[in-house]
């Protein structure tokens, strides 16, 4: 995973900058703050946050999800999960499997591509009950795959290598310095 401090990152509160202070009223429960209600929803249940594309090519998120090639009881509970996802999930864009590493990716795997936070909402936890023994890597898509698939990147289960140097190579044909300082 990349470096976070080779990064840079705008304020979490920008925006809410001179608002009142929040209450430190703690409820019933002992242990957690009174918050009170907004104005309005956060956009984020909406659309995906900026930079994360919000349209269908190629969608807000991406899940790769790996399985050994090699071992017979991971390739069928890819087989069957890849099946399962199809059935359930049919909105989402569900890829081939490749049964040998390809791209950036070095375990076979497939891929799924989330548009809407809803069906993220829906997806991620119904993955994290089911991929069983496989691995997720779970990223955005913005303007910068290799801090997507490093820095950016969430992962279900174990975190599986990923060969970088073609978003090194790509960065590099836009002239955009590795890693990119945005």
């Amino acid at each position: 995973m990349a470096d976070p401090e080779l990064y840079t990152f705008p304020s979490p509160l920008a925006g809410y900058e001179n608002l009142p202070p929040l209450p430190t009223t703690i409820n019933a429960d002992g242990k957690s703050f009174y918050n009170p209600p907004a104005e309005k929803l956060s956009d984020a249940y909406e659309k995906f946050t900026a930079p994360i594309d919000n349209t269908v090519s190629p969608g807000g998120f991406d899940a790769h999800i790996y399985f050994y090639q090699n071992n017979p009881a991971q390739v069928t509970y890819a087989t069957e999960l890849w099946t399962r996802i199809r059935r359930e999930f049919p909105e989402l864009r569900i890829y081939k499997i490749w049964d040998k590493p390809i791209g950036p990716h070095t375990l076979a795997m497939f891929e799924v591509n989330i548009f809407t936070p809803a069906q993220f909402g829906a997806f991620v936890p119904w993955l994290v009950i089911h991929r069983g023994p496989l691995s997720v890597l779970l990223h955005p898509n913005t303007d910068n795959p290799l801090r997507d698939h490093t820095q950016r990147a969430t992962w279900l289960g174990r975190e599986v290598p990923i060969d970088t140097a073609l978003f090194r190579r790509m960065l590099e044909a836009k002239g955009r310095e590795y890693p990119s300082r945005e």
